[in-house]
């Protein structure tokens, strides 16, 4: 028998799936509303026509969802990017189909800020190193010029929004220096939070001794950070990137490394990740880790309760959170405009 309950249709990417089969953190927020089903998929070249008439999309990070694919969507209110980044989403075709893209801003703030400082730490403390000195026998403390005592260094934040603040203010707990760079925010930010306000990127690249992006990617970030921009830095910077991976130009950053023109990179994502080669994998004084600061137990289910009540809302004609491609109601068929 073929159920007369609207769809909603998480798309989990099948190259690393995050979500169980049986959805149980969606279903539980759902109910008996919506039949929940899970699917794995590379791209929306992957969609069935299952998909393709579903009321409401739940994706997982790395699936691109283009206008070809959205075109073939029949019923769809609205398609939830379960992450804080949208760019896999053409929010642009979506918003002439009448589609709600919406995405989850808040869930990992407090894991993403961690990490960033955690990468920051192990850079300014050379703890990958050192660890790996210790496990072959030795004790030679071969990267005594790169250790840094932290109050003596700058912290330069681009990008103050809500993992930026985090991490910012973790940074100035931990005696850092810090000062930002955003065009976005009003005059007295700064003020409220008690941090150093610089007005161009430039001017934050000089200075900085951490780097830390905490941007989205659009088209005025992509490679924000290129050949230009590192050549910047000092000699002695270290870049971590926790934001989106081409917001800096992987190609330069590697070559920075190769050729220490900075002293060391924190990426926990990269451009077209995951790394190809085994020759950028090798690149020195680079820690990498698997797009993974969002992720802890509880950010998670988090995420996805947030997630799934957007879907429900979505299904129920109610008023959608955090929409981000200003379609305001989630109640149009698109099929039928």
């Amino acid at each position: 028998m073929i159920s007369q309950k609207p769809l909603i249709a998480i798309v989990d990417w099948a190259r690393s799936p995050l979500g169980d089969a049986a959805s149980s953190a969606e279903n539980a927020v759902i109910g008996g509303a919506a039949d929940v089903r899970r699917y794995l998929c590379t791209s929306d070249a992957d969609f069935t026509d299952e998909i393709c008439g579903a009321t409401a999309l739940i994706v997982w990070h790395n699936t691109p969802i283009t206008a070809v694919g959205i075109a073939r969507m029949k019923n769809c209110r609205a398609i939830i990017r379960n992450g804080v980044g949208f760019d896999s989403v053409d929010i642009v075709a979506a918003r002439a189909r009448g589609i709600a893209v919406c995405n989850v801003p808040d869930y990992g703030t407090e894991e993403v800020a961690d990490h960033a400082i955690a990468l920051a730490l192990a850079l300014c403390r050379q703890l990958f190193p050192l660890d790996q000195e210790a496990k072959q026998l030795g004790w030679i403390i071969r990267v005594e010029p790169k250790l840094r005592r932290l109050r003596e260094l700058t912290f330069g934040v681009v990008g103050l929004g809500r993992i930026g603040t985090a991490t910012a203010l973790r940074a100035k707990a931990l005696g850092f220096k810090v000062c930002f760079y955003d065009p976005y925010l009003p005059n007295g930010v700064d003020k409220a939070v008690g941090l150093v306000r610089v007005r161009s990127l430039d001017e934050l690249l000089v200075q900085s001794d951490v780097l830390s992006l905490h941007c989205p990617l659009n088209a005025e970030t992509r490679h924000l950070i290129a050949e230009r921009e590192l050549a910047r830095l000092k000699p002695s910077a270290f870049v971590v990137n926790t934001a989106r991976g081409a917001v800096i130009k992987k190609d330069a950053i590697l070559a920075a490394l190769r050729d220490s023109r900075i002293a060391g990179a924190g990426l926990d994502v990269v451009e077209d990740e995951p790394l190809k080669t085994a020759a950028e994998a090798a690149a020195p004084n680079l820690i990498v880790t698997c797009h993974a600061a969002f992720c802890s137990v509880e950010s998670k289910l988090e995420m996805r309760a947030t997630s799934a009540r957007i879907a429900l809302a979505a299904v129920r004609g109610e008023k959608l959170d955090n929409v981000v491609n200003g379609v305001a109601s989630s109640s149009a068929n698109p099929a039928a405009a």
